[in-house]
């Protein structure tokens, strides 16, 4: 079911929602489309539209808040197996073409101050970082509830991706200055665009992407949020809420738990997707946070593999009354494993929509969307 961002906010930010949202957010795992086809799985099962997931429509606002002006990827080499690119920042990437949507660094640009310097420049202000044609489409849809996006860099992903995660962990310590530079020019960008932005429409959710943890805690602590990122997020979201902004939502795989206080101080208010398998607990999360904190996801993905009971006694914790009463939108933590049988799928979508009080599927209601992230 599509709902209008007037709906999806008002569920964010702990309203009186009509009806729970149970979502798909990422889709399926490369492969798993072949296994299911072999499974008998119908072409509208394959596209997820079969399902008749709920999901917001949502448009980005014309902000270009990253870098900028660099050159187009360039293909190196390329095999049946694995695609080598030199990307935007200069780097070598390589992508194994059966296993990931997402290519990995093999080196990366930034170890000196120096290095930084000759890549700043992409990072900082320019009067093209906002697209008044894009921002036009984004105020029209709006008004018919399209959800209006406006993405930030990482505080977090802005480091590894120009320093790799174990040099940036260690330039926290060794190199504050380089850090503080680096994450200043951002803010400062981030500031400019969203004021022209914001002088012409209001920005639904400020977006954030971090993945800045693993299944056994964060690659950095709560010192480090409050000292080097913590400043920039603050100062960006007492811009934009300060113009009606209502969501802060950050994106961060791994277990951020530690984390969580110091990120809900400086503006966040939504995270997803709250990996279960890396030990987040969506229902300890609401008990601990309360209204503080929205949740997307939170459904653990591998359970999908395992038994129906087991289906269901994931769905009876996740879903229970405590989770219907605003600020959640259900949904598996990640992409549908490879593995994971057909008819465990259908069990999971029907077992949901039951203990969520949703009407069975209706063959004539078909269709998904990505959440809006």
């Amino acid at each position: 079911m599509r709902f209008r961002r007037e709906q999806f906010i008002e569920i964010m930010r702990f309203g009186r929602p009509a009806r729970p949202m149970f979502s798909e957010l990422f889709g399926l795992m490369v492969g798993v489309a072949d296994e299911w086809r072999a499974q008998g799985a119908t072409p509208a099962e394959i596209s997820l539209a079969a399902f008749d997931w709920d999901y917001v429509p949502h448009v980005h606002c014309g902000a270009n808040c990253g870098a900028l002006g660099q050159a187009a990827p360039v293909t190196l080499h390329e095999t049946d197996e694995y695609v080598i690119q030199r990307d935007y920042l200069g780097r070598t990437t390589k992508l194994y073409k059966a296993a990931a949507t997402l290519p990995l660094p093999l080196d990366y640009p930034v170890q000196t101050a120096d290095d930084w310097l000759g890549l700043k420049g992409l990072f900082e202000f320019g009067e093209q970082r906002v697209d008044t044609k894009a921002l036009e489409v984004a105020s029209r849809a709006q008004v018919a509830g399209t959800l209006v996006l406006a993405s930030i860099p990482g505080g977090w992903d802005v480091l590894r991706e120009l320093m790799g995660a174990a040099p940036a962990c260690r330039a926290l310590v060794r190199q504050p200055e380089l850090i503080r530079d680096i994450l200043q020019t951002v803010q400062e960008t981030c500031l400019r665009v969203l004021e022209r932005v914001t002088e012409r429409l209001t920005i639904d959710q400020l977006s954030v992407h971090e993945d800045m943890a693993g299944k056994d805690g964060p690659l950095i602590g709560p010192r480090h949020v409050a000292e080097f990122i913590a400043p920039y997020y603050r100062a960006v979201w007492d811009l934009v809420s300060s113009r009606g902004t209502p969501i802060f939502n950050q994106d961060s795989d791994g277990n951020m738990n530690q984390l969580i206080d110091g990120f809900l101080d400086c503006g966040v208010n939504v995270m997803h997707p709250f990996e279960p398998a890396a030990g987040m607990d969506m229902v300890a999360a609401r008990q601990q946070y309360g209204d503080r904190l929205g949740i997307i996801g939170g459904i653990d993905k591998h359970v999908l593999r395992q038994s129906q009971a087991e289906i269901r006694r994931e769905l009876e914790y996740k879903l229970q009354p405590l989770m219907q009463t605003g600020g959640t939108v259900f949904g598996l933590d990640h992409r549908v494993p490879n593995g994971t049988p057909l008819e465990n799928y259908r069990f999971y979508v029907q077992v949901g929509r039951e203990i969520l009080g949703l009407p069975p599927l209706d063959a004539r209601a078909q269709g998904w969307g990505r959440m809006a992230f």
